[in-house]
């Protein structure tokens, strides 16, 4: 297509940058062909012109649509260039935290400088097995390539990683031989995975060092090739080194370091084993002090030499080798510390008695005087003399640091052997995969000859890549049928040729170090005469006469010449050398050993076969003319590389080149300059490029057709797919170069599918414009109708609004009017009244006037009247008033008198009243008292309130009496005219009843002040009383409030404690059995290789030649740990025999085996005395609680007896002082000192009395708060839980003076305990009932189940036997029925058996009617097949046939009566017994079983067997017959352990086995379920517990065996089920993939969809029902099985990238509610399967919800429980939009995530544990089936078995 299609407005494309390499800019206006230039804005905001080149003209890059931003795959871009993948790898590394990049077959490894949660085993198990394109990009996914193509391809496999220093090969090396360790495993008993793994910690301390760029950087190359037998297991390991850099060991740059070892050992100096070193600080030695950096931070170098020293003690070199290693790499040190003086100018010489040379020959076992001599001298030799030549001091240095360095090399090479020959193996190897771990492009501003050869080895190794990727794309295209052209790319076969051609630079520098007086200076002028004319590679600098440049594939590098002949000859003084050889060390001489093989003219090295000598001597005793032909150091390497290159291309390559992105080692810190120039220099730029020179989008048309779908029409749709992609394809893109189609791919040339999404996503945007404009229009007209009718009310309710005011004003208009004539009718009839009331008001006047007049002449004459009438009346008064005073008197004197009296009495009295008050102070009914004391006071109050009403009416009526007395007397004095004679008489009477007169006036005075005081004193106590008792109720309110709270909080605070302890308990107890499960798994494992070992054993002694013959390893021994007959032994000791008579068979490993067997054992043993001490423990610790609580509630009642006996005390003391003041009153009133009828006696009588009465009333509360005290004690006994009540005693007994309240509360909360106590009585009552009623349902269900199973094998017997059977079984469910009625009721049951015997009778008289009529039947058959006989038939019928007739119905009609006293047990014969366990165990076929038999029926038979055995007391055939159940057992699960229905069908059998184990035990714990019938089967003889536990530890062997044969079976399913294919089509499209083909979420045929997986859910469910597993086993199973789905499932998503989007994760939201329903459609919503998605369900939900604000970080947060932070974060920086209208999560947001989750206390783990099972449990299920009444079927062919 032309640019101006492209180069439009708002395109974006790449312009150089000098800082960061390349810069996005964006177009502001479009491109048109023949512009010089483009009008560009940067993403700042900047405004620029880019100019084009004037001589190209060629366009800056394009850039790649955002949603191809961040693939896994480099090629998958659209546009393949530099920018493109620089900015890729940068968005993965720091937005993503991504560090693994496909690029085509080359994964692109960043070193993160950090530490990654991406290597545990979880993630090995999630890569193992899977395609290398179906998961993110992993080290581990190209080891699993590698590993696949070996099994399948039977080719070897080499992975070759390469990088610059410090960029994290050796890490990544490490990474793969760990995967092929893990997955692997090895094929013996000797863990040489394990061994290959610590070659790695040796190698690193001896090769690796640190430098400026890297803390570890491996100082040499190696390639480790991994050997695997035919079963591709690690059977051994090989390695081969190149070019170490000795250098290192004399001299080391600023901040670098020597080789790690020499520093973990002078770290280690003070340990005892290295006194003898004489070894202290790194800096006191001149070879570790150079540097000025000895220590690396973060680096423990004494803990790395115990793992340097574990590692050499795994690989098999003892203490003593270590020792003496330690000991020369010490000499070294002590060496280079020898200091060598000038002597002369021309000589030199060493100190006497240097104290490092003194211990560098002790140490090495030289003498000092040899050693200090050749040091400083060398020997010189001629055809006839030999001369011995002083050295000067710089040479005799040189030539000690050249003695250093040859000492090293020796020493290392020593180590590389002893490693490889500790990881040979006698096996034979069938096949291996290579790591190449090999220094990557070097350039430094000095390059010598190290560097060289580096840059040699990595233009081989580039024309080797070079050549795969382009074979790799000629082999593609050939594949899929489309023309090939030929793809042109760099070939740097000049540049190896210019280095190792004849006349090369290795040829000519072998040749300059022949030459005697050869330099450096004449190589150099030799290589610029040969090759600076012929070789345009090869330049010369222009100031340097001493340097050469050579143009490599990656970069130009200037070489100095100076050194390269000197390292080249690696030349070392031969004499220093005989020195060591003649050493009394023997390692050292072990050393040297190999001297004169490794300098022999073939230039073979033993041992390694192709590891580099860098340091070669001649022997002494060779002749002079061998030094020609000592290979040099560059011919040694060049021929190394040669065979390295040889061996590579025999095999299949991987690549994995490593970028370092920094120079400082920060983390997560991308420099794009250093990542270019990695990046062109491994080859990852020009894979991309020979990629983007043919096709390098790659698509199926099935995916072409689901991603492009909407760019095609309805009619363009065909029903063959690549029909239609094509058509559309030519429709679209009408350059036809621009793409091909394929057989099963259509290929696009580079930047086609960018095109392609620019159509999509510009469709897509058209349709979003049109849905938007149908949507706002839809919107509009929506408001619109809703403004218009709105409009409408508002006219509708204005106009009703006028309408009502007009009315309104029409209505004030006619009420005015109204209004108006009533106001006028109203004034007239105001003035009318006014004027009639004037007229009357004159006339009243008037006449009132009149009135008046008369009235007071009325009125003077009346008062005349009275003035009269009242002085004649006073006059009498007067003279009556004297006769009355005088009587007054007199009574006066004796009242006062006797009031005297009476006054003293009652102060007698108010003291005992006062008495009586504070022997009652203190009381605690004190309220109470008081009240009722208020009460009696106004009681009293109106009693004299009324007394004194009497006394005034008796006063009255005695002054009437006194003025009718006194007109008597008036009568009398007219008498006493008459009666002069009395008068005396009359005058003293007068005198007495004025006495008595004035007497009663003063008593009446005084009694109202004294009733007026006694009431004011009364008010002022009742007012004093109501106040206190206000208090007294505020406080009581308070405290009852607080007593409450308090209650309320003790109770949740227990239940919370209560509960959490329960939790943990729980918890500890399913870590106990999930420990104890993995032991036994562990130990089933072990036992099943011992068996293996056994019979590998076996046959080796049987065949001639071991190796060469395979066994499968699933053909083993089934003996048993639980064995306990002689067999064992037996085969032990033939096993041992063989033992000896095989020779070189390795006896450690048996041994070995059998002693982790039994600590195995041991460990079972202790783990499950843990469990039971555990359990006890809980079992004390809830015990103590009890006792406590009882101690506790024992005080308290302690407490309530004592304040009782208090109480009860106090009320007879005060019942005793009543009676005393009662009888103290009484006896005073006797004497007469007081008037028992005096108010003052009533009122103080009536005070006491109402306190007995008080006082009785407190008795009765105490016998019923003494009543409820002893009920609240037998409540106690069936209280569950622990309260606290003593805090709540101790807090009311706090109060003073409030012992009421405190007695009230007590017995309030008795009398709720005493309630809450019925009521939880009526609740148990309730479900005793409920329990009841559901055990008879469940008596129901059975009983309808066996009479189902009944009739099925009554259905399947002959016609005689049916009936025979039907008669047995109703006579067996009459007997039991017989015995419940007993059981229940004895009465009834005697009226219930006479009707059962009647019914029995009837029976037996119907039989034998039947066996009559039979009989009767058979004889006229008989008769009428003799006349058949006589009238000719064929004789032989006629006579055999009656004959079985009759003969065969004989049996049947006695079983029934025979079958009476069955006892349920079956009989064989000893030597039956393997017989039994055949038929019954390994030749049953479980599906007959379970279609036609009743569930577990293998399993009754077995043990009604058992019981046999147990009956006749044989303890020898109880053995026999569980241990041969239990190996049978094992046996058919080993020989079909992948069946599932095979194993769910032992699974239910032994467990109902198990459970009849318990139910037959005679336990009473098991018993309480049996009938009594069940309860006579028990076992007599024998106590099985042991082999409960036995039979407990196979059922959970074969639980988990079932879990793996479901495991095995669901993996396939789940990934493509749940998260690839499209439940939901049309959800999610499919995005651009790249050379690295993906896995598509279209499902093709054959895939797997979530309805595969409901299904195989559904036919594992039925499976297990009709075995007749138990529920709640087989909750647990579903259990098991969703976990496996929910984690397997979420580790996938948690690695793929492609996965992590909107749209997939409402797919699996879809997935989840499918398979929640298949759980609510069998029931299964309890089982906990649900709570096992739920990581699942919070990862798609995760993907669903916004992902901006903070609001979203809270939501999330809160939301994501059920996942840790770092699946969290995972998931959002894998998530991908899927089309341009999502958008990614920023980097700001993902650190909200992190820094809020960052208190989370949780395991560092990314992936879930998909091998983890949950701890199975066998709750008892016993059966109600009667063993009496089981059938054996005839085709179990168990005949020889014969009921009891």
């Amino acid at each position: 297509m032309a640019a101006s299609e492209l180069y439009t407005k708002s395109a974006r494309v790449w312009i150089p940058d000098a800082e960061e390499v390349w810069k996005s800019a964006e177009l502001t206006k479009d491109y048109k062909n023949g512009e010089a230039s483009l009008q560009l804005m940067l993403e700042d905001g900047k405004i620029i012109e880019h100019k084009l080149d004037p001589k190209t003209k060629n366009l800056p890059y394009l850039r790649n649509p955002d949603i191809l931003v961040g693939e896994n795959d480099l090629t998958a871009l659209s546009y393949l260039h530099e920018p493109a993948v620089l900015h890729n790898l940068k968005v993965r590394f720091i937005d993503s935290k991504l560090i693994y990049t496909y690029c085509g077959i080359v994964l692109v490894a960043i070193n993160p400088y950090e530490n990654l949660p991406i290597y545990g085993t979880d993630i090995i198990n999630a890569y193992s097995g899977q395609n290398m394109g179906d998961m993110d990009p992993h080290i581990f996914a190209v080891a699993e390539e590698a590993y696949k193509q070996m099994a399948r391809d039977e080719r070897n496999q080499s992975i070759i990683v390469s990088g610059e220093s410090g960029a994290g090969k050796t890490v990544s090396a490490k990474y793969a031989m760990r995967y092929f360790a893990t997955v692997s495993g090895s094929a013996s008993e000797a863990n040489v995975e394990e061994k290959v793994l610590a070659s790695n910690p040796i190698m690193e301390a001896i090769g690796n060092a640190k430098t400026t760029r890297n803390d570890n950087s491996s100082r040499f190359g190696k390639y480790i090739e991994i050997g695997f037998d035919n079963r591709y297991r690690i059977i051994g390991a090989n390695m081969r080194t190149y070019l170490l850099e000795k250098s290192r060991v004399v001299f080391q740059a600023d901040e670098e370091r020597n080789y790690h070892v020499f520093y973990q050992l002078c770290a280690s100096a003070h340990l005892p084993e290295f006194k003898n070193l004489r070894l202290s600080s790194a800096n006191d030695f001149l070879y570790t002090r150079q540097g000025r950096s000895p220590v690396i931070e973060g680096v423990d170098d004494t803990k790395e030499l115990c793992t340097t020293r574990h590692a050499f003690t795994l690989l098999g070199i003892n203490e003593s080798y270590q020792m003496g290693l330690f000991q020369v790499l010490a000499a070294i040190l002590h060496l280079g510390n020898v200091e060598i003086k000038d002597r002369d100018a021309d000589s030199s010489l060493i100190a006497p008695n240097n104290r490092h040379l003194t211990a560098f020959c002790e140490l090495v076992g030289v003498t000092y005087q040899d050693m200090s001599q050749w040091l400083c001298h060398r020997k010189l030799k001629t055809a006839n003399e030999t001369y011995v030549k002083p050295l000067p001091r710089l040479q005799a240095t040189n030539a000690r640091d050249a003695l250093s360095k040859h000492i090293y090399a020796k020493l290392f090479n020593w180590i590389v052997e002893h490693v490889n020959k500790a990881l040979v193996t006698n096996v034979k190897q069938h096949s291996f995969i290579g790591v190449l771990d090999i220094y990557g492009f070097e350039t430094f501003e000095i390059n010598s000859f190290e560097q060289f050869c580096i840059n040699y080895a990595n233009e081989k190794l580039q024309q080797q890549f070079n050549m795969h990727v382009f074979k790799l794309e000629q082999e593609e295209y050939m594949k899929e049928q489309i023309p090939w052209t030929l793809i042109d790319f760099y070939d740097n076969q000049p540049c190896i040729n210019l280095i190792e051609a004849k006349m090369g630079i290795l040829d000519l520098l072998d040749e300059e170090c022949k030459m005697p007086k050869g330099s450096d200076d004449s190589w150099a002028q030799k290589l610029y005469n040969t090759h600076l004319k012929t070789c345009s590679l090869f330049e010369k600098p222009r100031m340097s006469n001493r340097a050469f440049i050579i143009q490599h594939f990656a970069d130009k590098v200037e070489y100095q010449c100076d050194g390269f002949l000197e390292k080249n000859k690696d030349t070392v003084n031969a004499e220093q050398i005989n020195v060591l050889k003649a050493s009394k060390f023997d390692l050292l001489v072990e050393l040297f050993r190999d001297e004169e093989k490794a300098t022999s003219p073939t230039g073979q090295t033993p041992g390694t076969g192709g590891r580099t000598r860098l340091s070669i001597k001649p022997d002494k005793g060779r002749d002079t003319s061998s030094k020609e032909h000592k290979k040099t150091v560059g011919c040694q390497f060049r021929n190394s590389l040669q065979m390295l290159m040889e061996t590579l291309n025999a095999t299949t390559p991987h690549y994995v080149r490593c970028i370092k992105p920094n120079d400082f080692k920060l983390a997560f810190s991308f420099d794009p300059k250093r990542a270019v120039q990695q990046l062109r220099a491994c080859g990852v730029l020009e894979t991309i490029r020979i990629s983007a020179a043919g096709f390098p989008s790659r698509w199926t048309y099935q995916e072409f057709f689901s991603r492009y779908r909407v760019l095609m029409k309805q009619k363009d749709v065909l029903a063959d797919k690549k029909m239609t992609c094509r058509n559309v394809l030519e429709k679209l893109v009408q350059d036809k170069d621009k793409y091909q189609f394929g057989k099963t791919k259509i290929f696009f040339r580079a930047g086609q599918v960018a095109y392609l999404e620019k159509l999509r996503a510009d469709k897509l945007r058209a349709a979003c414009i049109r849905i938007q404009k149908t949507i706002r229009c839809w919107l509009a007209r929506k408001k619109y109708l809703r403004k218009r009718s709105a409009a409408i009310t508002i006219q509708r309710f204005t106009r009703g609004y006028q309408a009502r005011c007009l009315a309104k004003f029409m209505r004030r208009t006619q009420a005015a009017t109204i209004i108006q004539k009533y106001q006028r009718m109203c004034v007239e009839r105001k003035r009318y009244r006014q004027k009639q009331a004037a007229a009357l008001a004159m006339q009243t006047i008037l006449r009132a006037y009149m009135a008046r007049q008369k009235y007071q002449a009325l009125l003077r004459e009346h008062k005349a009247v009275i003035i009269q009438k009242f002085i004649r009346g006073w006059l009498a008064r007067c003279w009556y008033k004297r006769c009355l005073e005088a009587i007054v008197y007199l009574q006066c004197c004796i009242r006062r008198m006797r009031a005297k009296r009476e006054l003293k009495k009652l102060k007698i009295e108010a003291r005992s009243v006062e008495h009586f008050k504070k022997l009652n102070k203190g009381m605690e009914n004190k309220i109470m008292q008081l009240q009722r004391k208020i009460d009696e006071q106004h009681k009293d109050n109106r009693l004299i309130n009324e007394k004194l009403v009497s006394l005034e009416s008796s006063y009255s009526t005695e002054s009437e009496r006194m003025r009718s007395e006194l007109n008597r007397l008036r009568g009398a004095e007219e008498d006493a005219r008459n009666k002069t004679n009395q008068v005396s008489s009359l005058l003293e009477e007068l005198e007495r009843l004025k006495k008595e007169l004035s007497t009663t006036q003063q008593e009446k005075k005084t009694i109202e002040d004294w009733a007026q005081t006694y009431r004011v004193e009364m008010e002022k106590m009742v007012s004093e009383l109501k106040d206190q008792n206000g208090t007294l109720k505020k406080e009581k309110d308070d405290l009852n409030r607080m007593i409450q709270e308090q209650s309320q909080q003790m109770t949740e605070k227990m239940a919370r404690a209560i509960v959490l302890e329960t939790q943990q308990l729980e918890t500890d107890l399913n870590e106990e059995r999930s420990r104890y499960q993995n032991l036994l798994t562990e130990h089933l494992r072990l036992e099943e290789k011992y068996d293996d070992l056994k019979e590998e054993m076996a046959l080796s002694s049987n065949v001639s030649k071991p190796g060469h013959r395979r066994t499968d390893s699933t053909h083993s021994s089934n003996e048993s740990e639980y064995t306990y007959n002689s067999e064992y032994t037996d085969l032990e000791e033939g096993s041992r025999a063989r033992e000896d008579v095989t020779r070189g068979m390795d006896t450690s490993l048996t041994l070995k085996l059998q002693k982790r067997v039994t600590e195995l054992e041991q460990e079972k043993q202790s783990l499950r005395n843990e469990l039971e001490n555990k359990e006890d423990q809980f079992q004390r610790a809830r015990a103590r609680d009890d006792a406590e609580f009882k101690k506790a509630r024992g005080a308290e009642l302690e407490y309530e007896s004592l304040k009782r006996q208090e109480l009860e005390s106090e009320n007879k003391k005060l019942k005793h002082d009543l009676a005393e003041m009662r009888k103290s009153l009484l006896g005073d009133a006797a004497t007469g000192a007081g008037a028992p009828g005096s108010p003052a006696y009533k009122v103080l009588l009536d005070q006491l009395n109402a306190s007995c009465e008080e006082l009785e009333v407190r008795k009765e509360e105490v016998l019923i708060l003494r009543s409820q005290l002893v009920s609240q004690k037998e409540a106690m006994h069936h209280k569950e839980t622990m309260t606290e009540p003593s805090v709540f005693t101790e807090d009311v007994s706090k109060l003073k003076d409030a012992g009421e309240i405190k007695q009230a509360y007590i017995s309030l909360k008795d009398t709720n305990k005493l309630l809450e106590h019925q009521l939880q009585s009526q609740r148990r009552t309730y479900d005793n009932e409920v329990e009841s009623l559901r055990g008879e349902l469940q008596n129901v269900k059975e009983e309808n189940n066996r009479q189902q199973q009944l009739l099925a094998q009554n259905l399947q017997l002959p016609p005689e036997a049916r009936i025979e059977a039907s008669l047995q079984h109703e006579i067996t469910r009459l007997t039991n029925e017989n015995l419940e009625l007993m059981a229940d009721d004895p009465t009834a049951s005697q009226e219930a058996r006479v009707i059962i015997l009647r019914r029995m009778v009837d029976l037996m008289e119907q039989l034998e009617k039947q066996d009559r009529t039979i009989r009767k039947l058979k004889k006229q058959l008989k008769v009428y097949s003799k006349r058949i006989g006589e009238m000719g038939a064929v004789q032989m019928e006629g006579q055999t046939s009656p004959g079985q007739m009759v003969d065969e119905p004989i049996h049947p009609v006695n079983i029934p009566r025979r079958e009476k006293d069955f006892q349920g047990m079956l009989e064989y014969k000893k030597e039956d017994e393997m017989k039994l366990v055949k038929n019954l165990i390994l030749e049953l076929k479980p599906r007959g079983v379970a279609v036609n038999l009743i569930p577990g029926l293998p399993a009754y038979i077995l043990f009604m067997c058992l019981r046999h055995a147990d009956y006749l007391n044989d303890d020898q055939k109880v053995r026999t017959l569980l241990t041969s159940t239990i190996n049978s057992i094992k046996k058919i699960l080993k020989k079909r352990g992948d069946d599932f229905e095979t194993v769910s069908f032992w699974l239910s059998n032994t467990c109902r086995f198990l459970h009849c184990l318990k139910q037959y035990s005679g336990d009473e714990a098991f018993a309480k379920h049996n009938s009594s019938r069940q309860n006579e089967h028990c076992l007599t003889n024998f106590d099985l517990a042991e082999y409960r536990q036995v039979i407990s530890d196979l059922a959970i062997q074969i639980y988990q065996q079932l879990v793996k044969c479901m495991e095995n079976i669901l993996q396939p399913m789940i990934v493509s089920g749940m998260l690839e294919h499209e439940t939901i089509q049309g959800v999610s499209g499919v995005k651009p993939t790249g050379l690295r083909k993906r896995t598509s979420s279209i499902a093709d045929e054959g895939t797997y969809t979530l309805e595969s997986i409901l299904r195989q859910l559904s036919a594992f469910h039925s499976t297990m029902c009709q075995h007749g597993t138990d529920p709640e086993l087989i909750k647990q199973v579903v259990k098991q099985e969703f976990y496996i789905i929910g984690a397997v499932t979420l580790n996938n998503l948690l690695l793929r990238k492609d996965m992590c989007s909107w749209s997939k994760g409402m797919q699996i939201r879809y997935n989840v509610s499918q398979l929640e329903e298949w759980l609510r459609d069998k029931g299964l919503m309890n089982c906990g399967a649900k709570e096992t998605l739920e990581p699942l369900i919070q990862a798609a939900q995760l993907l669903q919800v916004k992902k901006k604000t903070d609001e979203d970080a809270d939501a999330i947060c809160s939301m994501c429980h059920a996942l840790t932070t770092s699946q969290i974060v995972k998931i959002l920086n894998l998530y991908t939009p899927v089309n341009e209208f999502e958008e990614r999560v920023s980097v700001a947001f993902i650190r909200t995530i992190q820094t809020r989750l960052r208190d989370r206390c949780e395991s560092p783990q990314l992936l879930m544990d998909t091998k983890m099972i949950y701890p199975v449990t066998f709750p008892f299920n016993p059966s109600s089936l009667a063993l009496e009444t089981i059938q054996i079927p005839t085709s179990l062919n168990l005949g020889f078995l014969t009921r009891v």
